[in-house]
């Protein structure tokens, strides 16, 4: 088939790299126009951009594409198909039936749930075990087009939405080619969603990634996995007197008696001590940096202080101490 490619992130870059090694031809990719990046704020062209000059592919950046120009560019083209992977632009109804098969997305969510632009990180965020790719041909919706094809992928333990991004990155370029053969012959079975059990994925936010040490031990933990690695959660301590940001990289959800909070009264009976203030640093050893929350405590095992690399607790814990501080 005659292909056009929409994506812009790295996200997008396997599955472009799949067709390129395809029998497929890539005739065009559409990308976002390069944005300001790094201290000198010069333009920078998408990961996406990028890789389709390595093999002297035509790019579009068009910055809509509801103009009749871009629309009359891209029908040009005339492509088979044309196939979407996390690129921004809202496609009108013109560009949706400009190629002879229509557009198709590559998300990463099992569709209905999580529709939006966050699908890898709220799924770590609700607690959910079990994620995966969902092939879609897209409508007018928001991610509400049939399902062509699906695959599941595990949310392990101690997964981060970084790792999870690069599982589903490399499941959807599978999930894509597998399903490219059934598209291009009309034998492809098409489903509908249940739009009763979308759920919306909304984009990340630095302000959210702020820890609330009234939340439990649990949806902290899944916060800080969440976050990792954009934009990285947050919360604040006193160093030498001033508010100081500290960002969490790595966690765990301590056990109940794993610090020994049951101790004994004068009678010999087991009494549990005062509850501490959420927020409030228990003990720290190289081990990690416990932390009471609304509900259990949580262990912080890597970390970042302000204006210093990322590190081991145990690496802080040369020339800082947090012990009895009440975080913020």
């Amino acid at each position: 088939m005659r292909i056009i490619y929409a994506g812009t992130p790295d996200f997008s870059v396997a599955g472009l790299d799949a067709l390129i090694n395809s029998a497929h031809e890539v005739v065009a990719v559409y990308t976002q126009p390069d944005r300001p990046a790094g201290r000198g704020r010069e333009p920078k062209p998408s990961p996406v951009k990028e890789k389709a000059l390595q093999y002297n592919i035509p790019v579009y950046q068009p910055e809509t594409l509801k103009q009749g120009q871009a629309q009359q560019e891209l029908a040009a083209l005339d492509a088979d198909l044309m196939i979407v992977t996390a690129y921004g632009l809202l496609l009108p109804a013109e560009v949706l039936q400009a190629p002879r098969l229509g557009c198709i997305n590559i998300h990463a969510s099992l569709l209905p749930r999580w529709r939006g632009a966050a699908p890898i990180q709220r799924a770590i965020l609700a607690g959910d075990e079990i994620t995966g790719i969902t092939i879609m041909q897209m409508d007018e919706g928001l991610d509400t087009g049939d399902m062509l094809a699906v695959a599941e992928c595990e949310i392990a333990e101690q997964e981060t939405g970084s790792s999870l991004h690069d599982k589903l990155m490399a499941l959807g370029a599978q999930t894509l080619l597998d399903a490219l053969p059934a598209i291009a012959n009309h034998t492809i079975k098409k489903n509908k969603q249940n739009n009763n059990d979308a759920c919306y994925a909304s984009k990340l936010s630095k302000a959210e990634a702020k820890i609330d040490w009234q939340q439990s031990a649990v949806d902290i933990h899944r916060a800080i996995r969440a976050y990792n690695s954009w934009p990285v959660a947050y919360c604040a301590y006193s160093k030498k007197g001033k508010a100081s940001m500290l960002r969490l990289w790595s966690a765990e959800v301590l056990k109940q008696g794993v610090l020994n909070q049951d101790v004994l009264n004068k009678e010999g009976a087991a009494v549990s001590p005062p509850a501490s203030p959420p927020g409030t640093v228990l003990s720290e050893s190289a081990e990690g940096i416990d932390i009471a929350t609304g509900d259990g405590v949580l262990r912080v095992t890597e970390l970042q202080a302000e204006g210093k690399r990322r590190m081991s607790v145990a690496d802080f814990l040369n020339a800082n101490s947090l012990i009895g501080q009440v975080l913020t």
